[in-house]
């Protein structure tokens, strides 16, 4: 079939045009008009190969207007008439390859590539169907034979690179495009796709020189700038990420992808505005809206503007009552916004598929432990920990949970499994050792806490609890002090790190000093039980038993110690006694 064969072909199409209409169409006839039988074309002087190509034009208009069974019939008369045209076989592996059915498309391919050994299109087009069929190895091998015979075919490589990665030869691969790139330096692609090897292995470093030298081959490719900017991202350098993005944007102001990735790093930099801006835009331009309100919906809840983002969310939750991340947005907007029962009744419709459902029964959690009912609280913990169990976070509330419900040995054992996920996370073996302490294990909390101490020398909390463990029991008040005066350099205005050096100045006698900070540290906290008895215990070894005793009894209304109130009980007892004739004071 060649263009000579064009000119009967236009006689052919003449002489069918001229054929009466009739009410029914007779055999051989398709929607693109009647066809001649090789009778008919024999007796008009129409080759073979003048027919193929009749039917090979007629396959190719089908084709255009997507009429997949006419292009398929016309094209298997035109392989029918000329059976060593790669071009036919071509079209109708491609066809039956959209259709499903790979046999026949291997079947086309095999014949093509048979008839046609040195074509390089012919093998391609084999190796393609292999590897659509699964034959994943026959195809590799003929995609190596292609390369081979024509080592300038730059998608025999690409195809062969992608086939060799999925099939677990990840350095064949590798290897493969960095032997394209040797042979044509020039490879855009070459370089784009040894990138993504790059960053898919981690190394965005070598990705960016990847992509940067992909850029100079083809600086107009948006592909290549998205990704570029995503590693940029991952090198943490933003705003030349942003920069690509843009010129993304400069070149297809529609690219869903790249305005996509340049709003979430403005909204990383907190440039909010500039972010809504660009979602804005994904809505002018018809990306996915629901998506796109919910993004906005999320920036609206950074910035504190709860109404508008309540509107936003409300819209989505309009448009898809089931999407499974709404409810839990709404929750999260009505808690902050102190609508507790609204936020509940959002949050218990969180699905269980949600990737949201964890933090929904954490939220839910809070909101009961706010309104003092501790084991609704704990009952959602324990689903979030059935669901999650190794979940740091719900890790974290459980032990906060099973403190407030005074049960401190589920509540160390849980603490010493966030210390043993994180070992050198000082923060957890603080709460640890303070656990430890409250159980009475005063050696083991020291130790705990010493180790926090280690790894995180400005640990305010930690210093202070050793500083004041040594202080109680009246050891060690020299490293006692050196201690809290540090916890104190830290942070300054922490009325509970006053009271610890007062009782180090109690501890050595010194009570003016002593009642010094204990009155700075009541006055900064205010109410709590421990400060005051400490204040008032300072103020009786000064002789100052009215004010002591002034501040016994307000510790005594606030504390819910049982142990505490037994003590504060009878030290005024005490001062009562000491007030009698004839009674000493204790």
């Amino acid at each position: 079939m060649n263009v000579r064969a064009l000119l009967p072909v236009v006689a052919a199409a003449a002489l069918s045009a001229c054929t009466p209409l009739r009410a029914k169409a007779p055999a051989g006839t398709g929607r693109l008009g009647p066809t001649l039988s090789p009778e008919a074309a024999a007796r008009l002087g129409i080759s073979p190969d003048d027919q193929a190509m009749a039917h090979f034009l007629r396959g190719e208009v089908a084709f255009a207007n997507d009429d997949e069974d006419v292009a398929i019939a016309e094209y298997e008369a035109a392989a029918r008439l000329d059976p060593d045209e790669t071009r036919i076989r071509g079209k109708l592996a491609t066809l039956y390859v959209k259709k499903g059915n790979l046999d026949a498309a291997l079947a086309q391919a095999q014949h093509s590539a048979k008839a046609s050994p040195d074509d390089v299109e012919a093998q391609m087009l084999l190796a393609g169907t292999l590897a659509s069929s699964g034959r994943d190895e026959d195809a590799i091998r003929v995609y190596r034979g292609v390369i081979d015979k024509a080592p300038d075919t730059q998608e025999a490589y690409l195809f062969l690179s992608a086939l060799l990665s999925k099939t677990g030869h990840q350095a064949d691969a590798t290897a493969e495009l960095e032997r394209l790139v040797r042979r044509n330096p020039g490879s855009a692609l070459g370089h784009y796709y040894l990138g993504r090897v790059n960053a898919a292995e981690g190394h965005p470093v070598e990705a960016e020189k990847r992509f940067r030298e992909a850029l100079r081959h083809n600086p107009r490719s948006t592909v290549v700038l998205n990704d570029l900017g995503l590693v940029l991202e991952i090198q943490r350098r933003p705003d030349e990420a942003a920069e690509l993005y843009r010129r993304v944007l400069a070149i297809d102001p529609e690219n869903e992808l790249a305005r996509k990735r340049l709003a979430s790093v403005l909204v990383g930099q907190k440039r909010l505005d500039e972010a809504l801006s660009e979602f804005r835009e994904l809505e002018r331009i018809g990306a996915d809206p629901d998506e796109t309100r919910m993004r906005i919906g999320l920036i609206y809840l950074e910035k504190g503007e709860y109404e508008r983002a309540k509107n936003e969310f409300r819209l989505v939750y309009a448009s898809d009552p089931e999407n499974p991340k709404v409810p839990y947005f709404l929750g999260v907007l009505y808690a902050q916004s102190g609508e507790q029962d609204e936020a509940v009744k959002y949050l218990l419709q969180t699905p269980k598929t949600s990737d949201y459902w964890v933090e929904a029964q954490l939220l839910l959690a809070t909101i009961a432990q706010k309104r003092g009912d501790v084991m609704a609280a704990a009952g959602y913990v324990d689903a979030a920990l059935a669901e999650r169990p190794d979940s740091i976070e719900v890790l974290e509330m459980m032990v906060t949970l099973e403190r407030s419900r005074k049960r401190l040995p589920e509540a160390v054992a849980l603490a010493q499994r966030l210390v043993a996920a994180q070992p050198e996370n000082d923060r957890y073996l603080f709460v640890l050792g303070a656990l430890q302490g409250e159980t009475g294990d005063r050696a083991a909390a020291l130790e705990t806490v010493r180790r926090a101490i280690r790894i995180n020398p400005d640990n305010a909390p930690a210093l202070n609890f050793v500083g004041y463990s040594l202080a109680e029991k009246g050891e060690n008040l020299d490293e006692a002090e050196k201690l809290i005066r540090r916890a104190l350099e830290l942070q300054p205005n922490d009325g509970f790190f006053i009271d610890s050096l007062g009782w180090v100045y109690y501890q050595r006698g010194d009570y003016p000093r002593a009642v010094e900070h204990l009155e700075r540290a009541a006055e900064l906290t205010g109410d709590d039980p421990t400060i005051n008895e400490h204040l008032a215990d300072a103020y009786r070894r000064l002789g100052r038993e009215p004010e002591a005793q002034r501040v016994y009894k307000e510790a005594l209304d606030k504390t819910d110690d049982p142990a505490q109130r037994t003590r504060i009980e009878e030290k005024l007892r005490s001062i009562e006694r000491a007030a009698t004739p004839g009674e000493r004071s204790l």
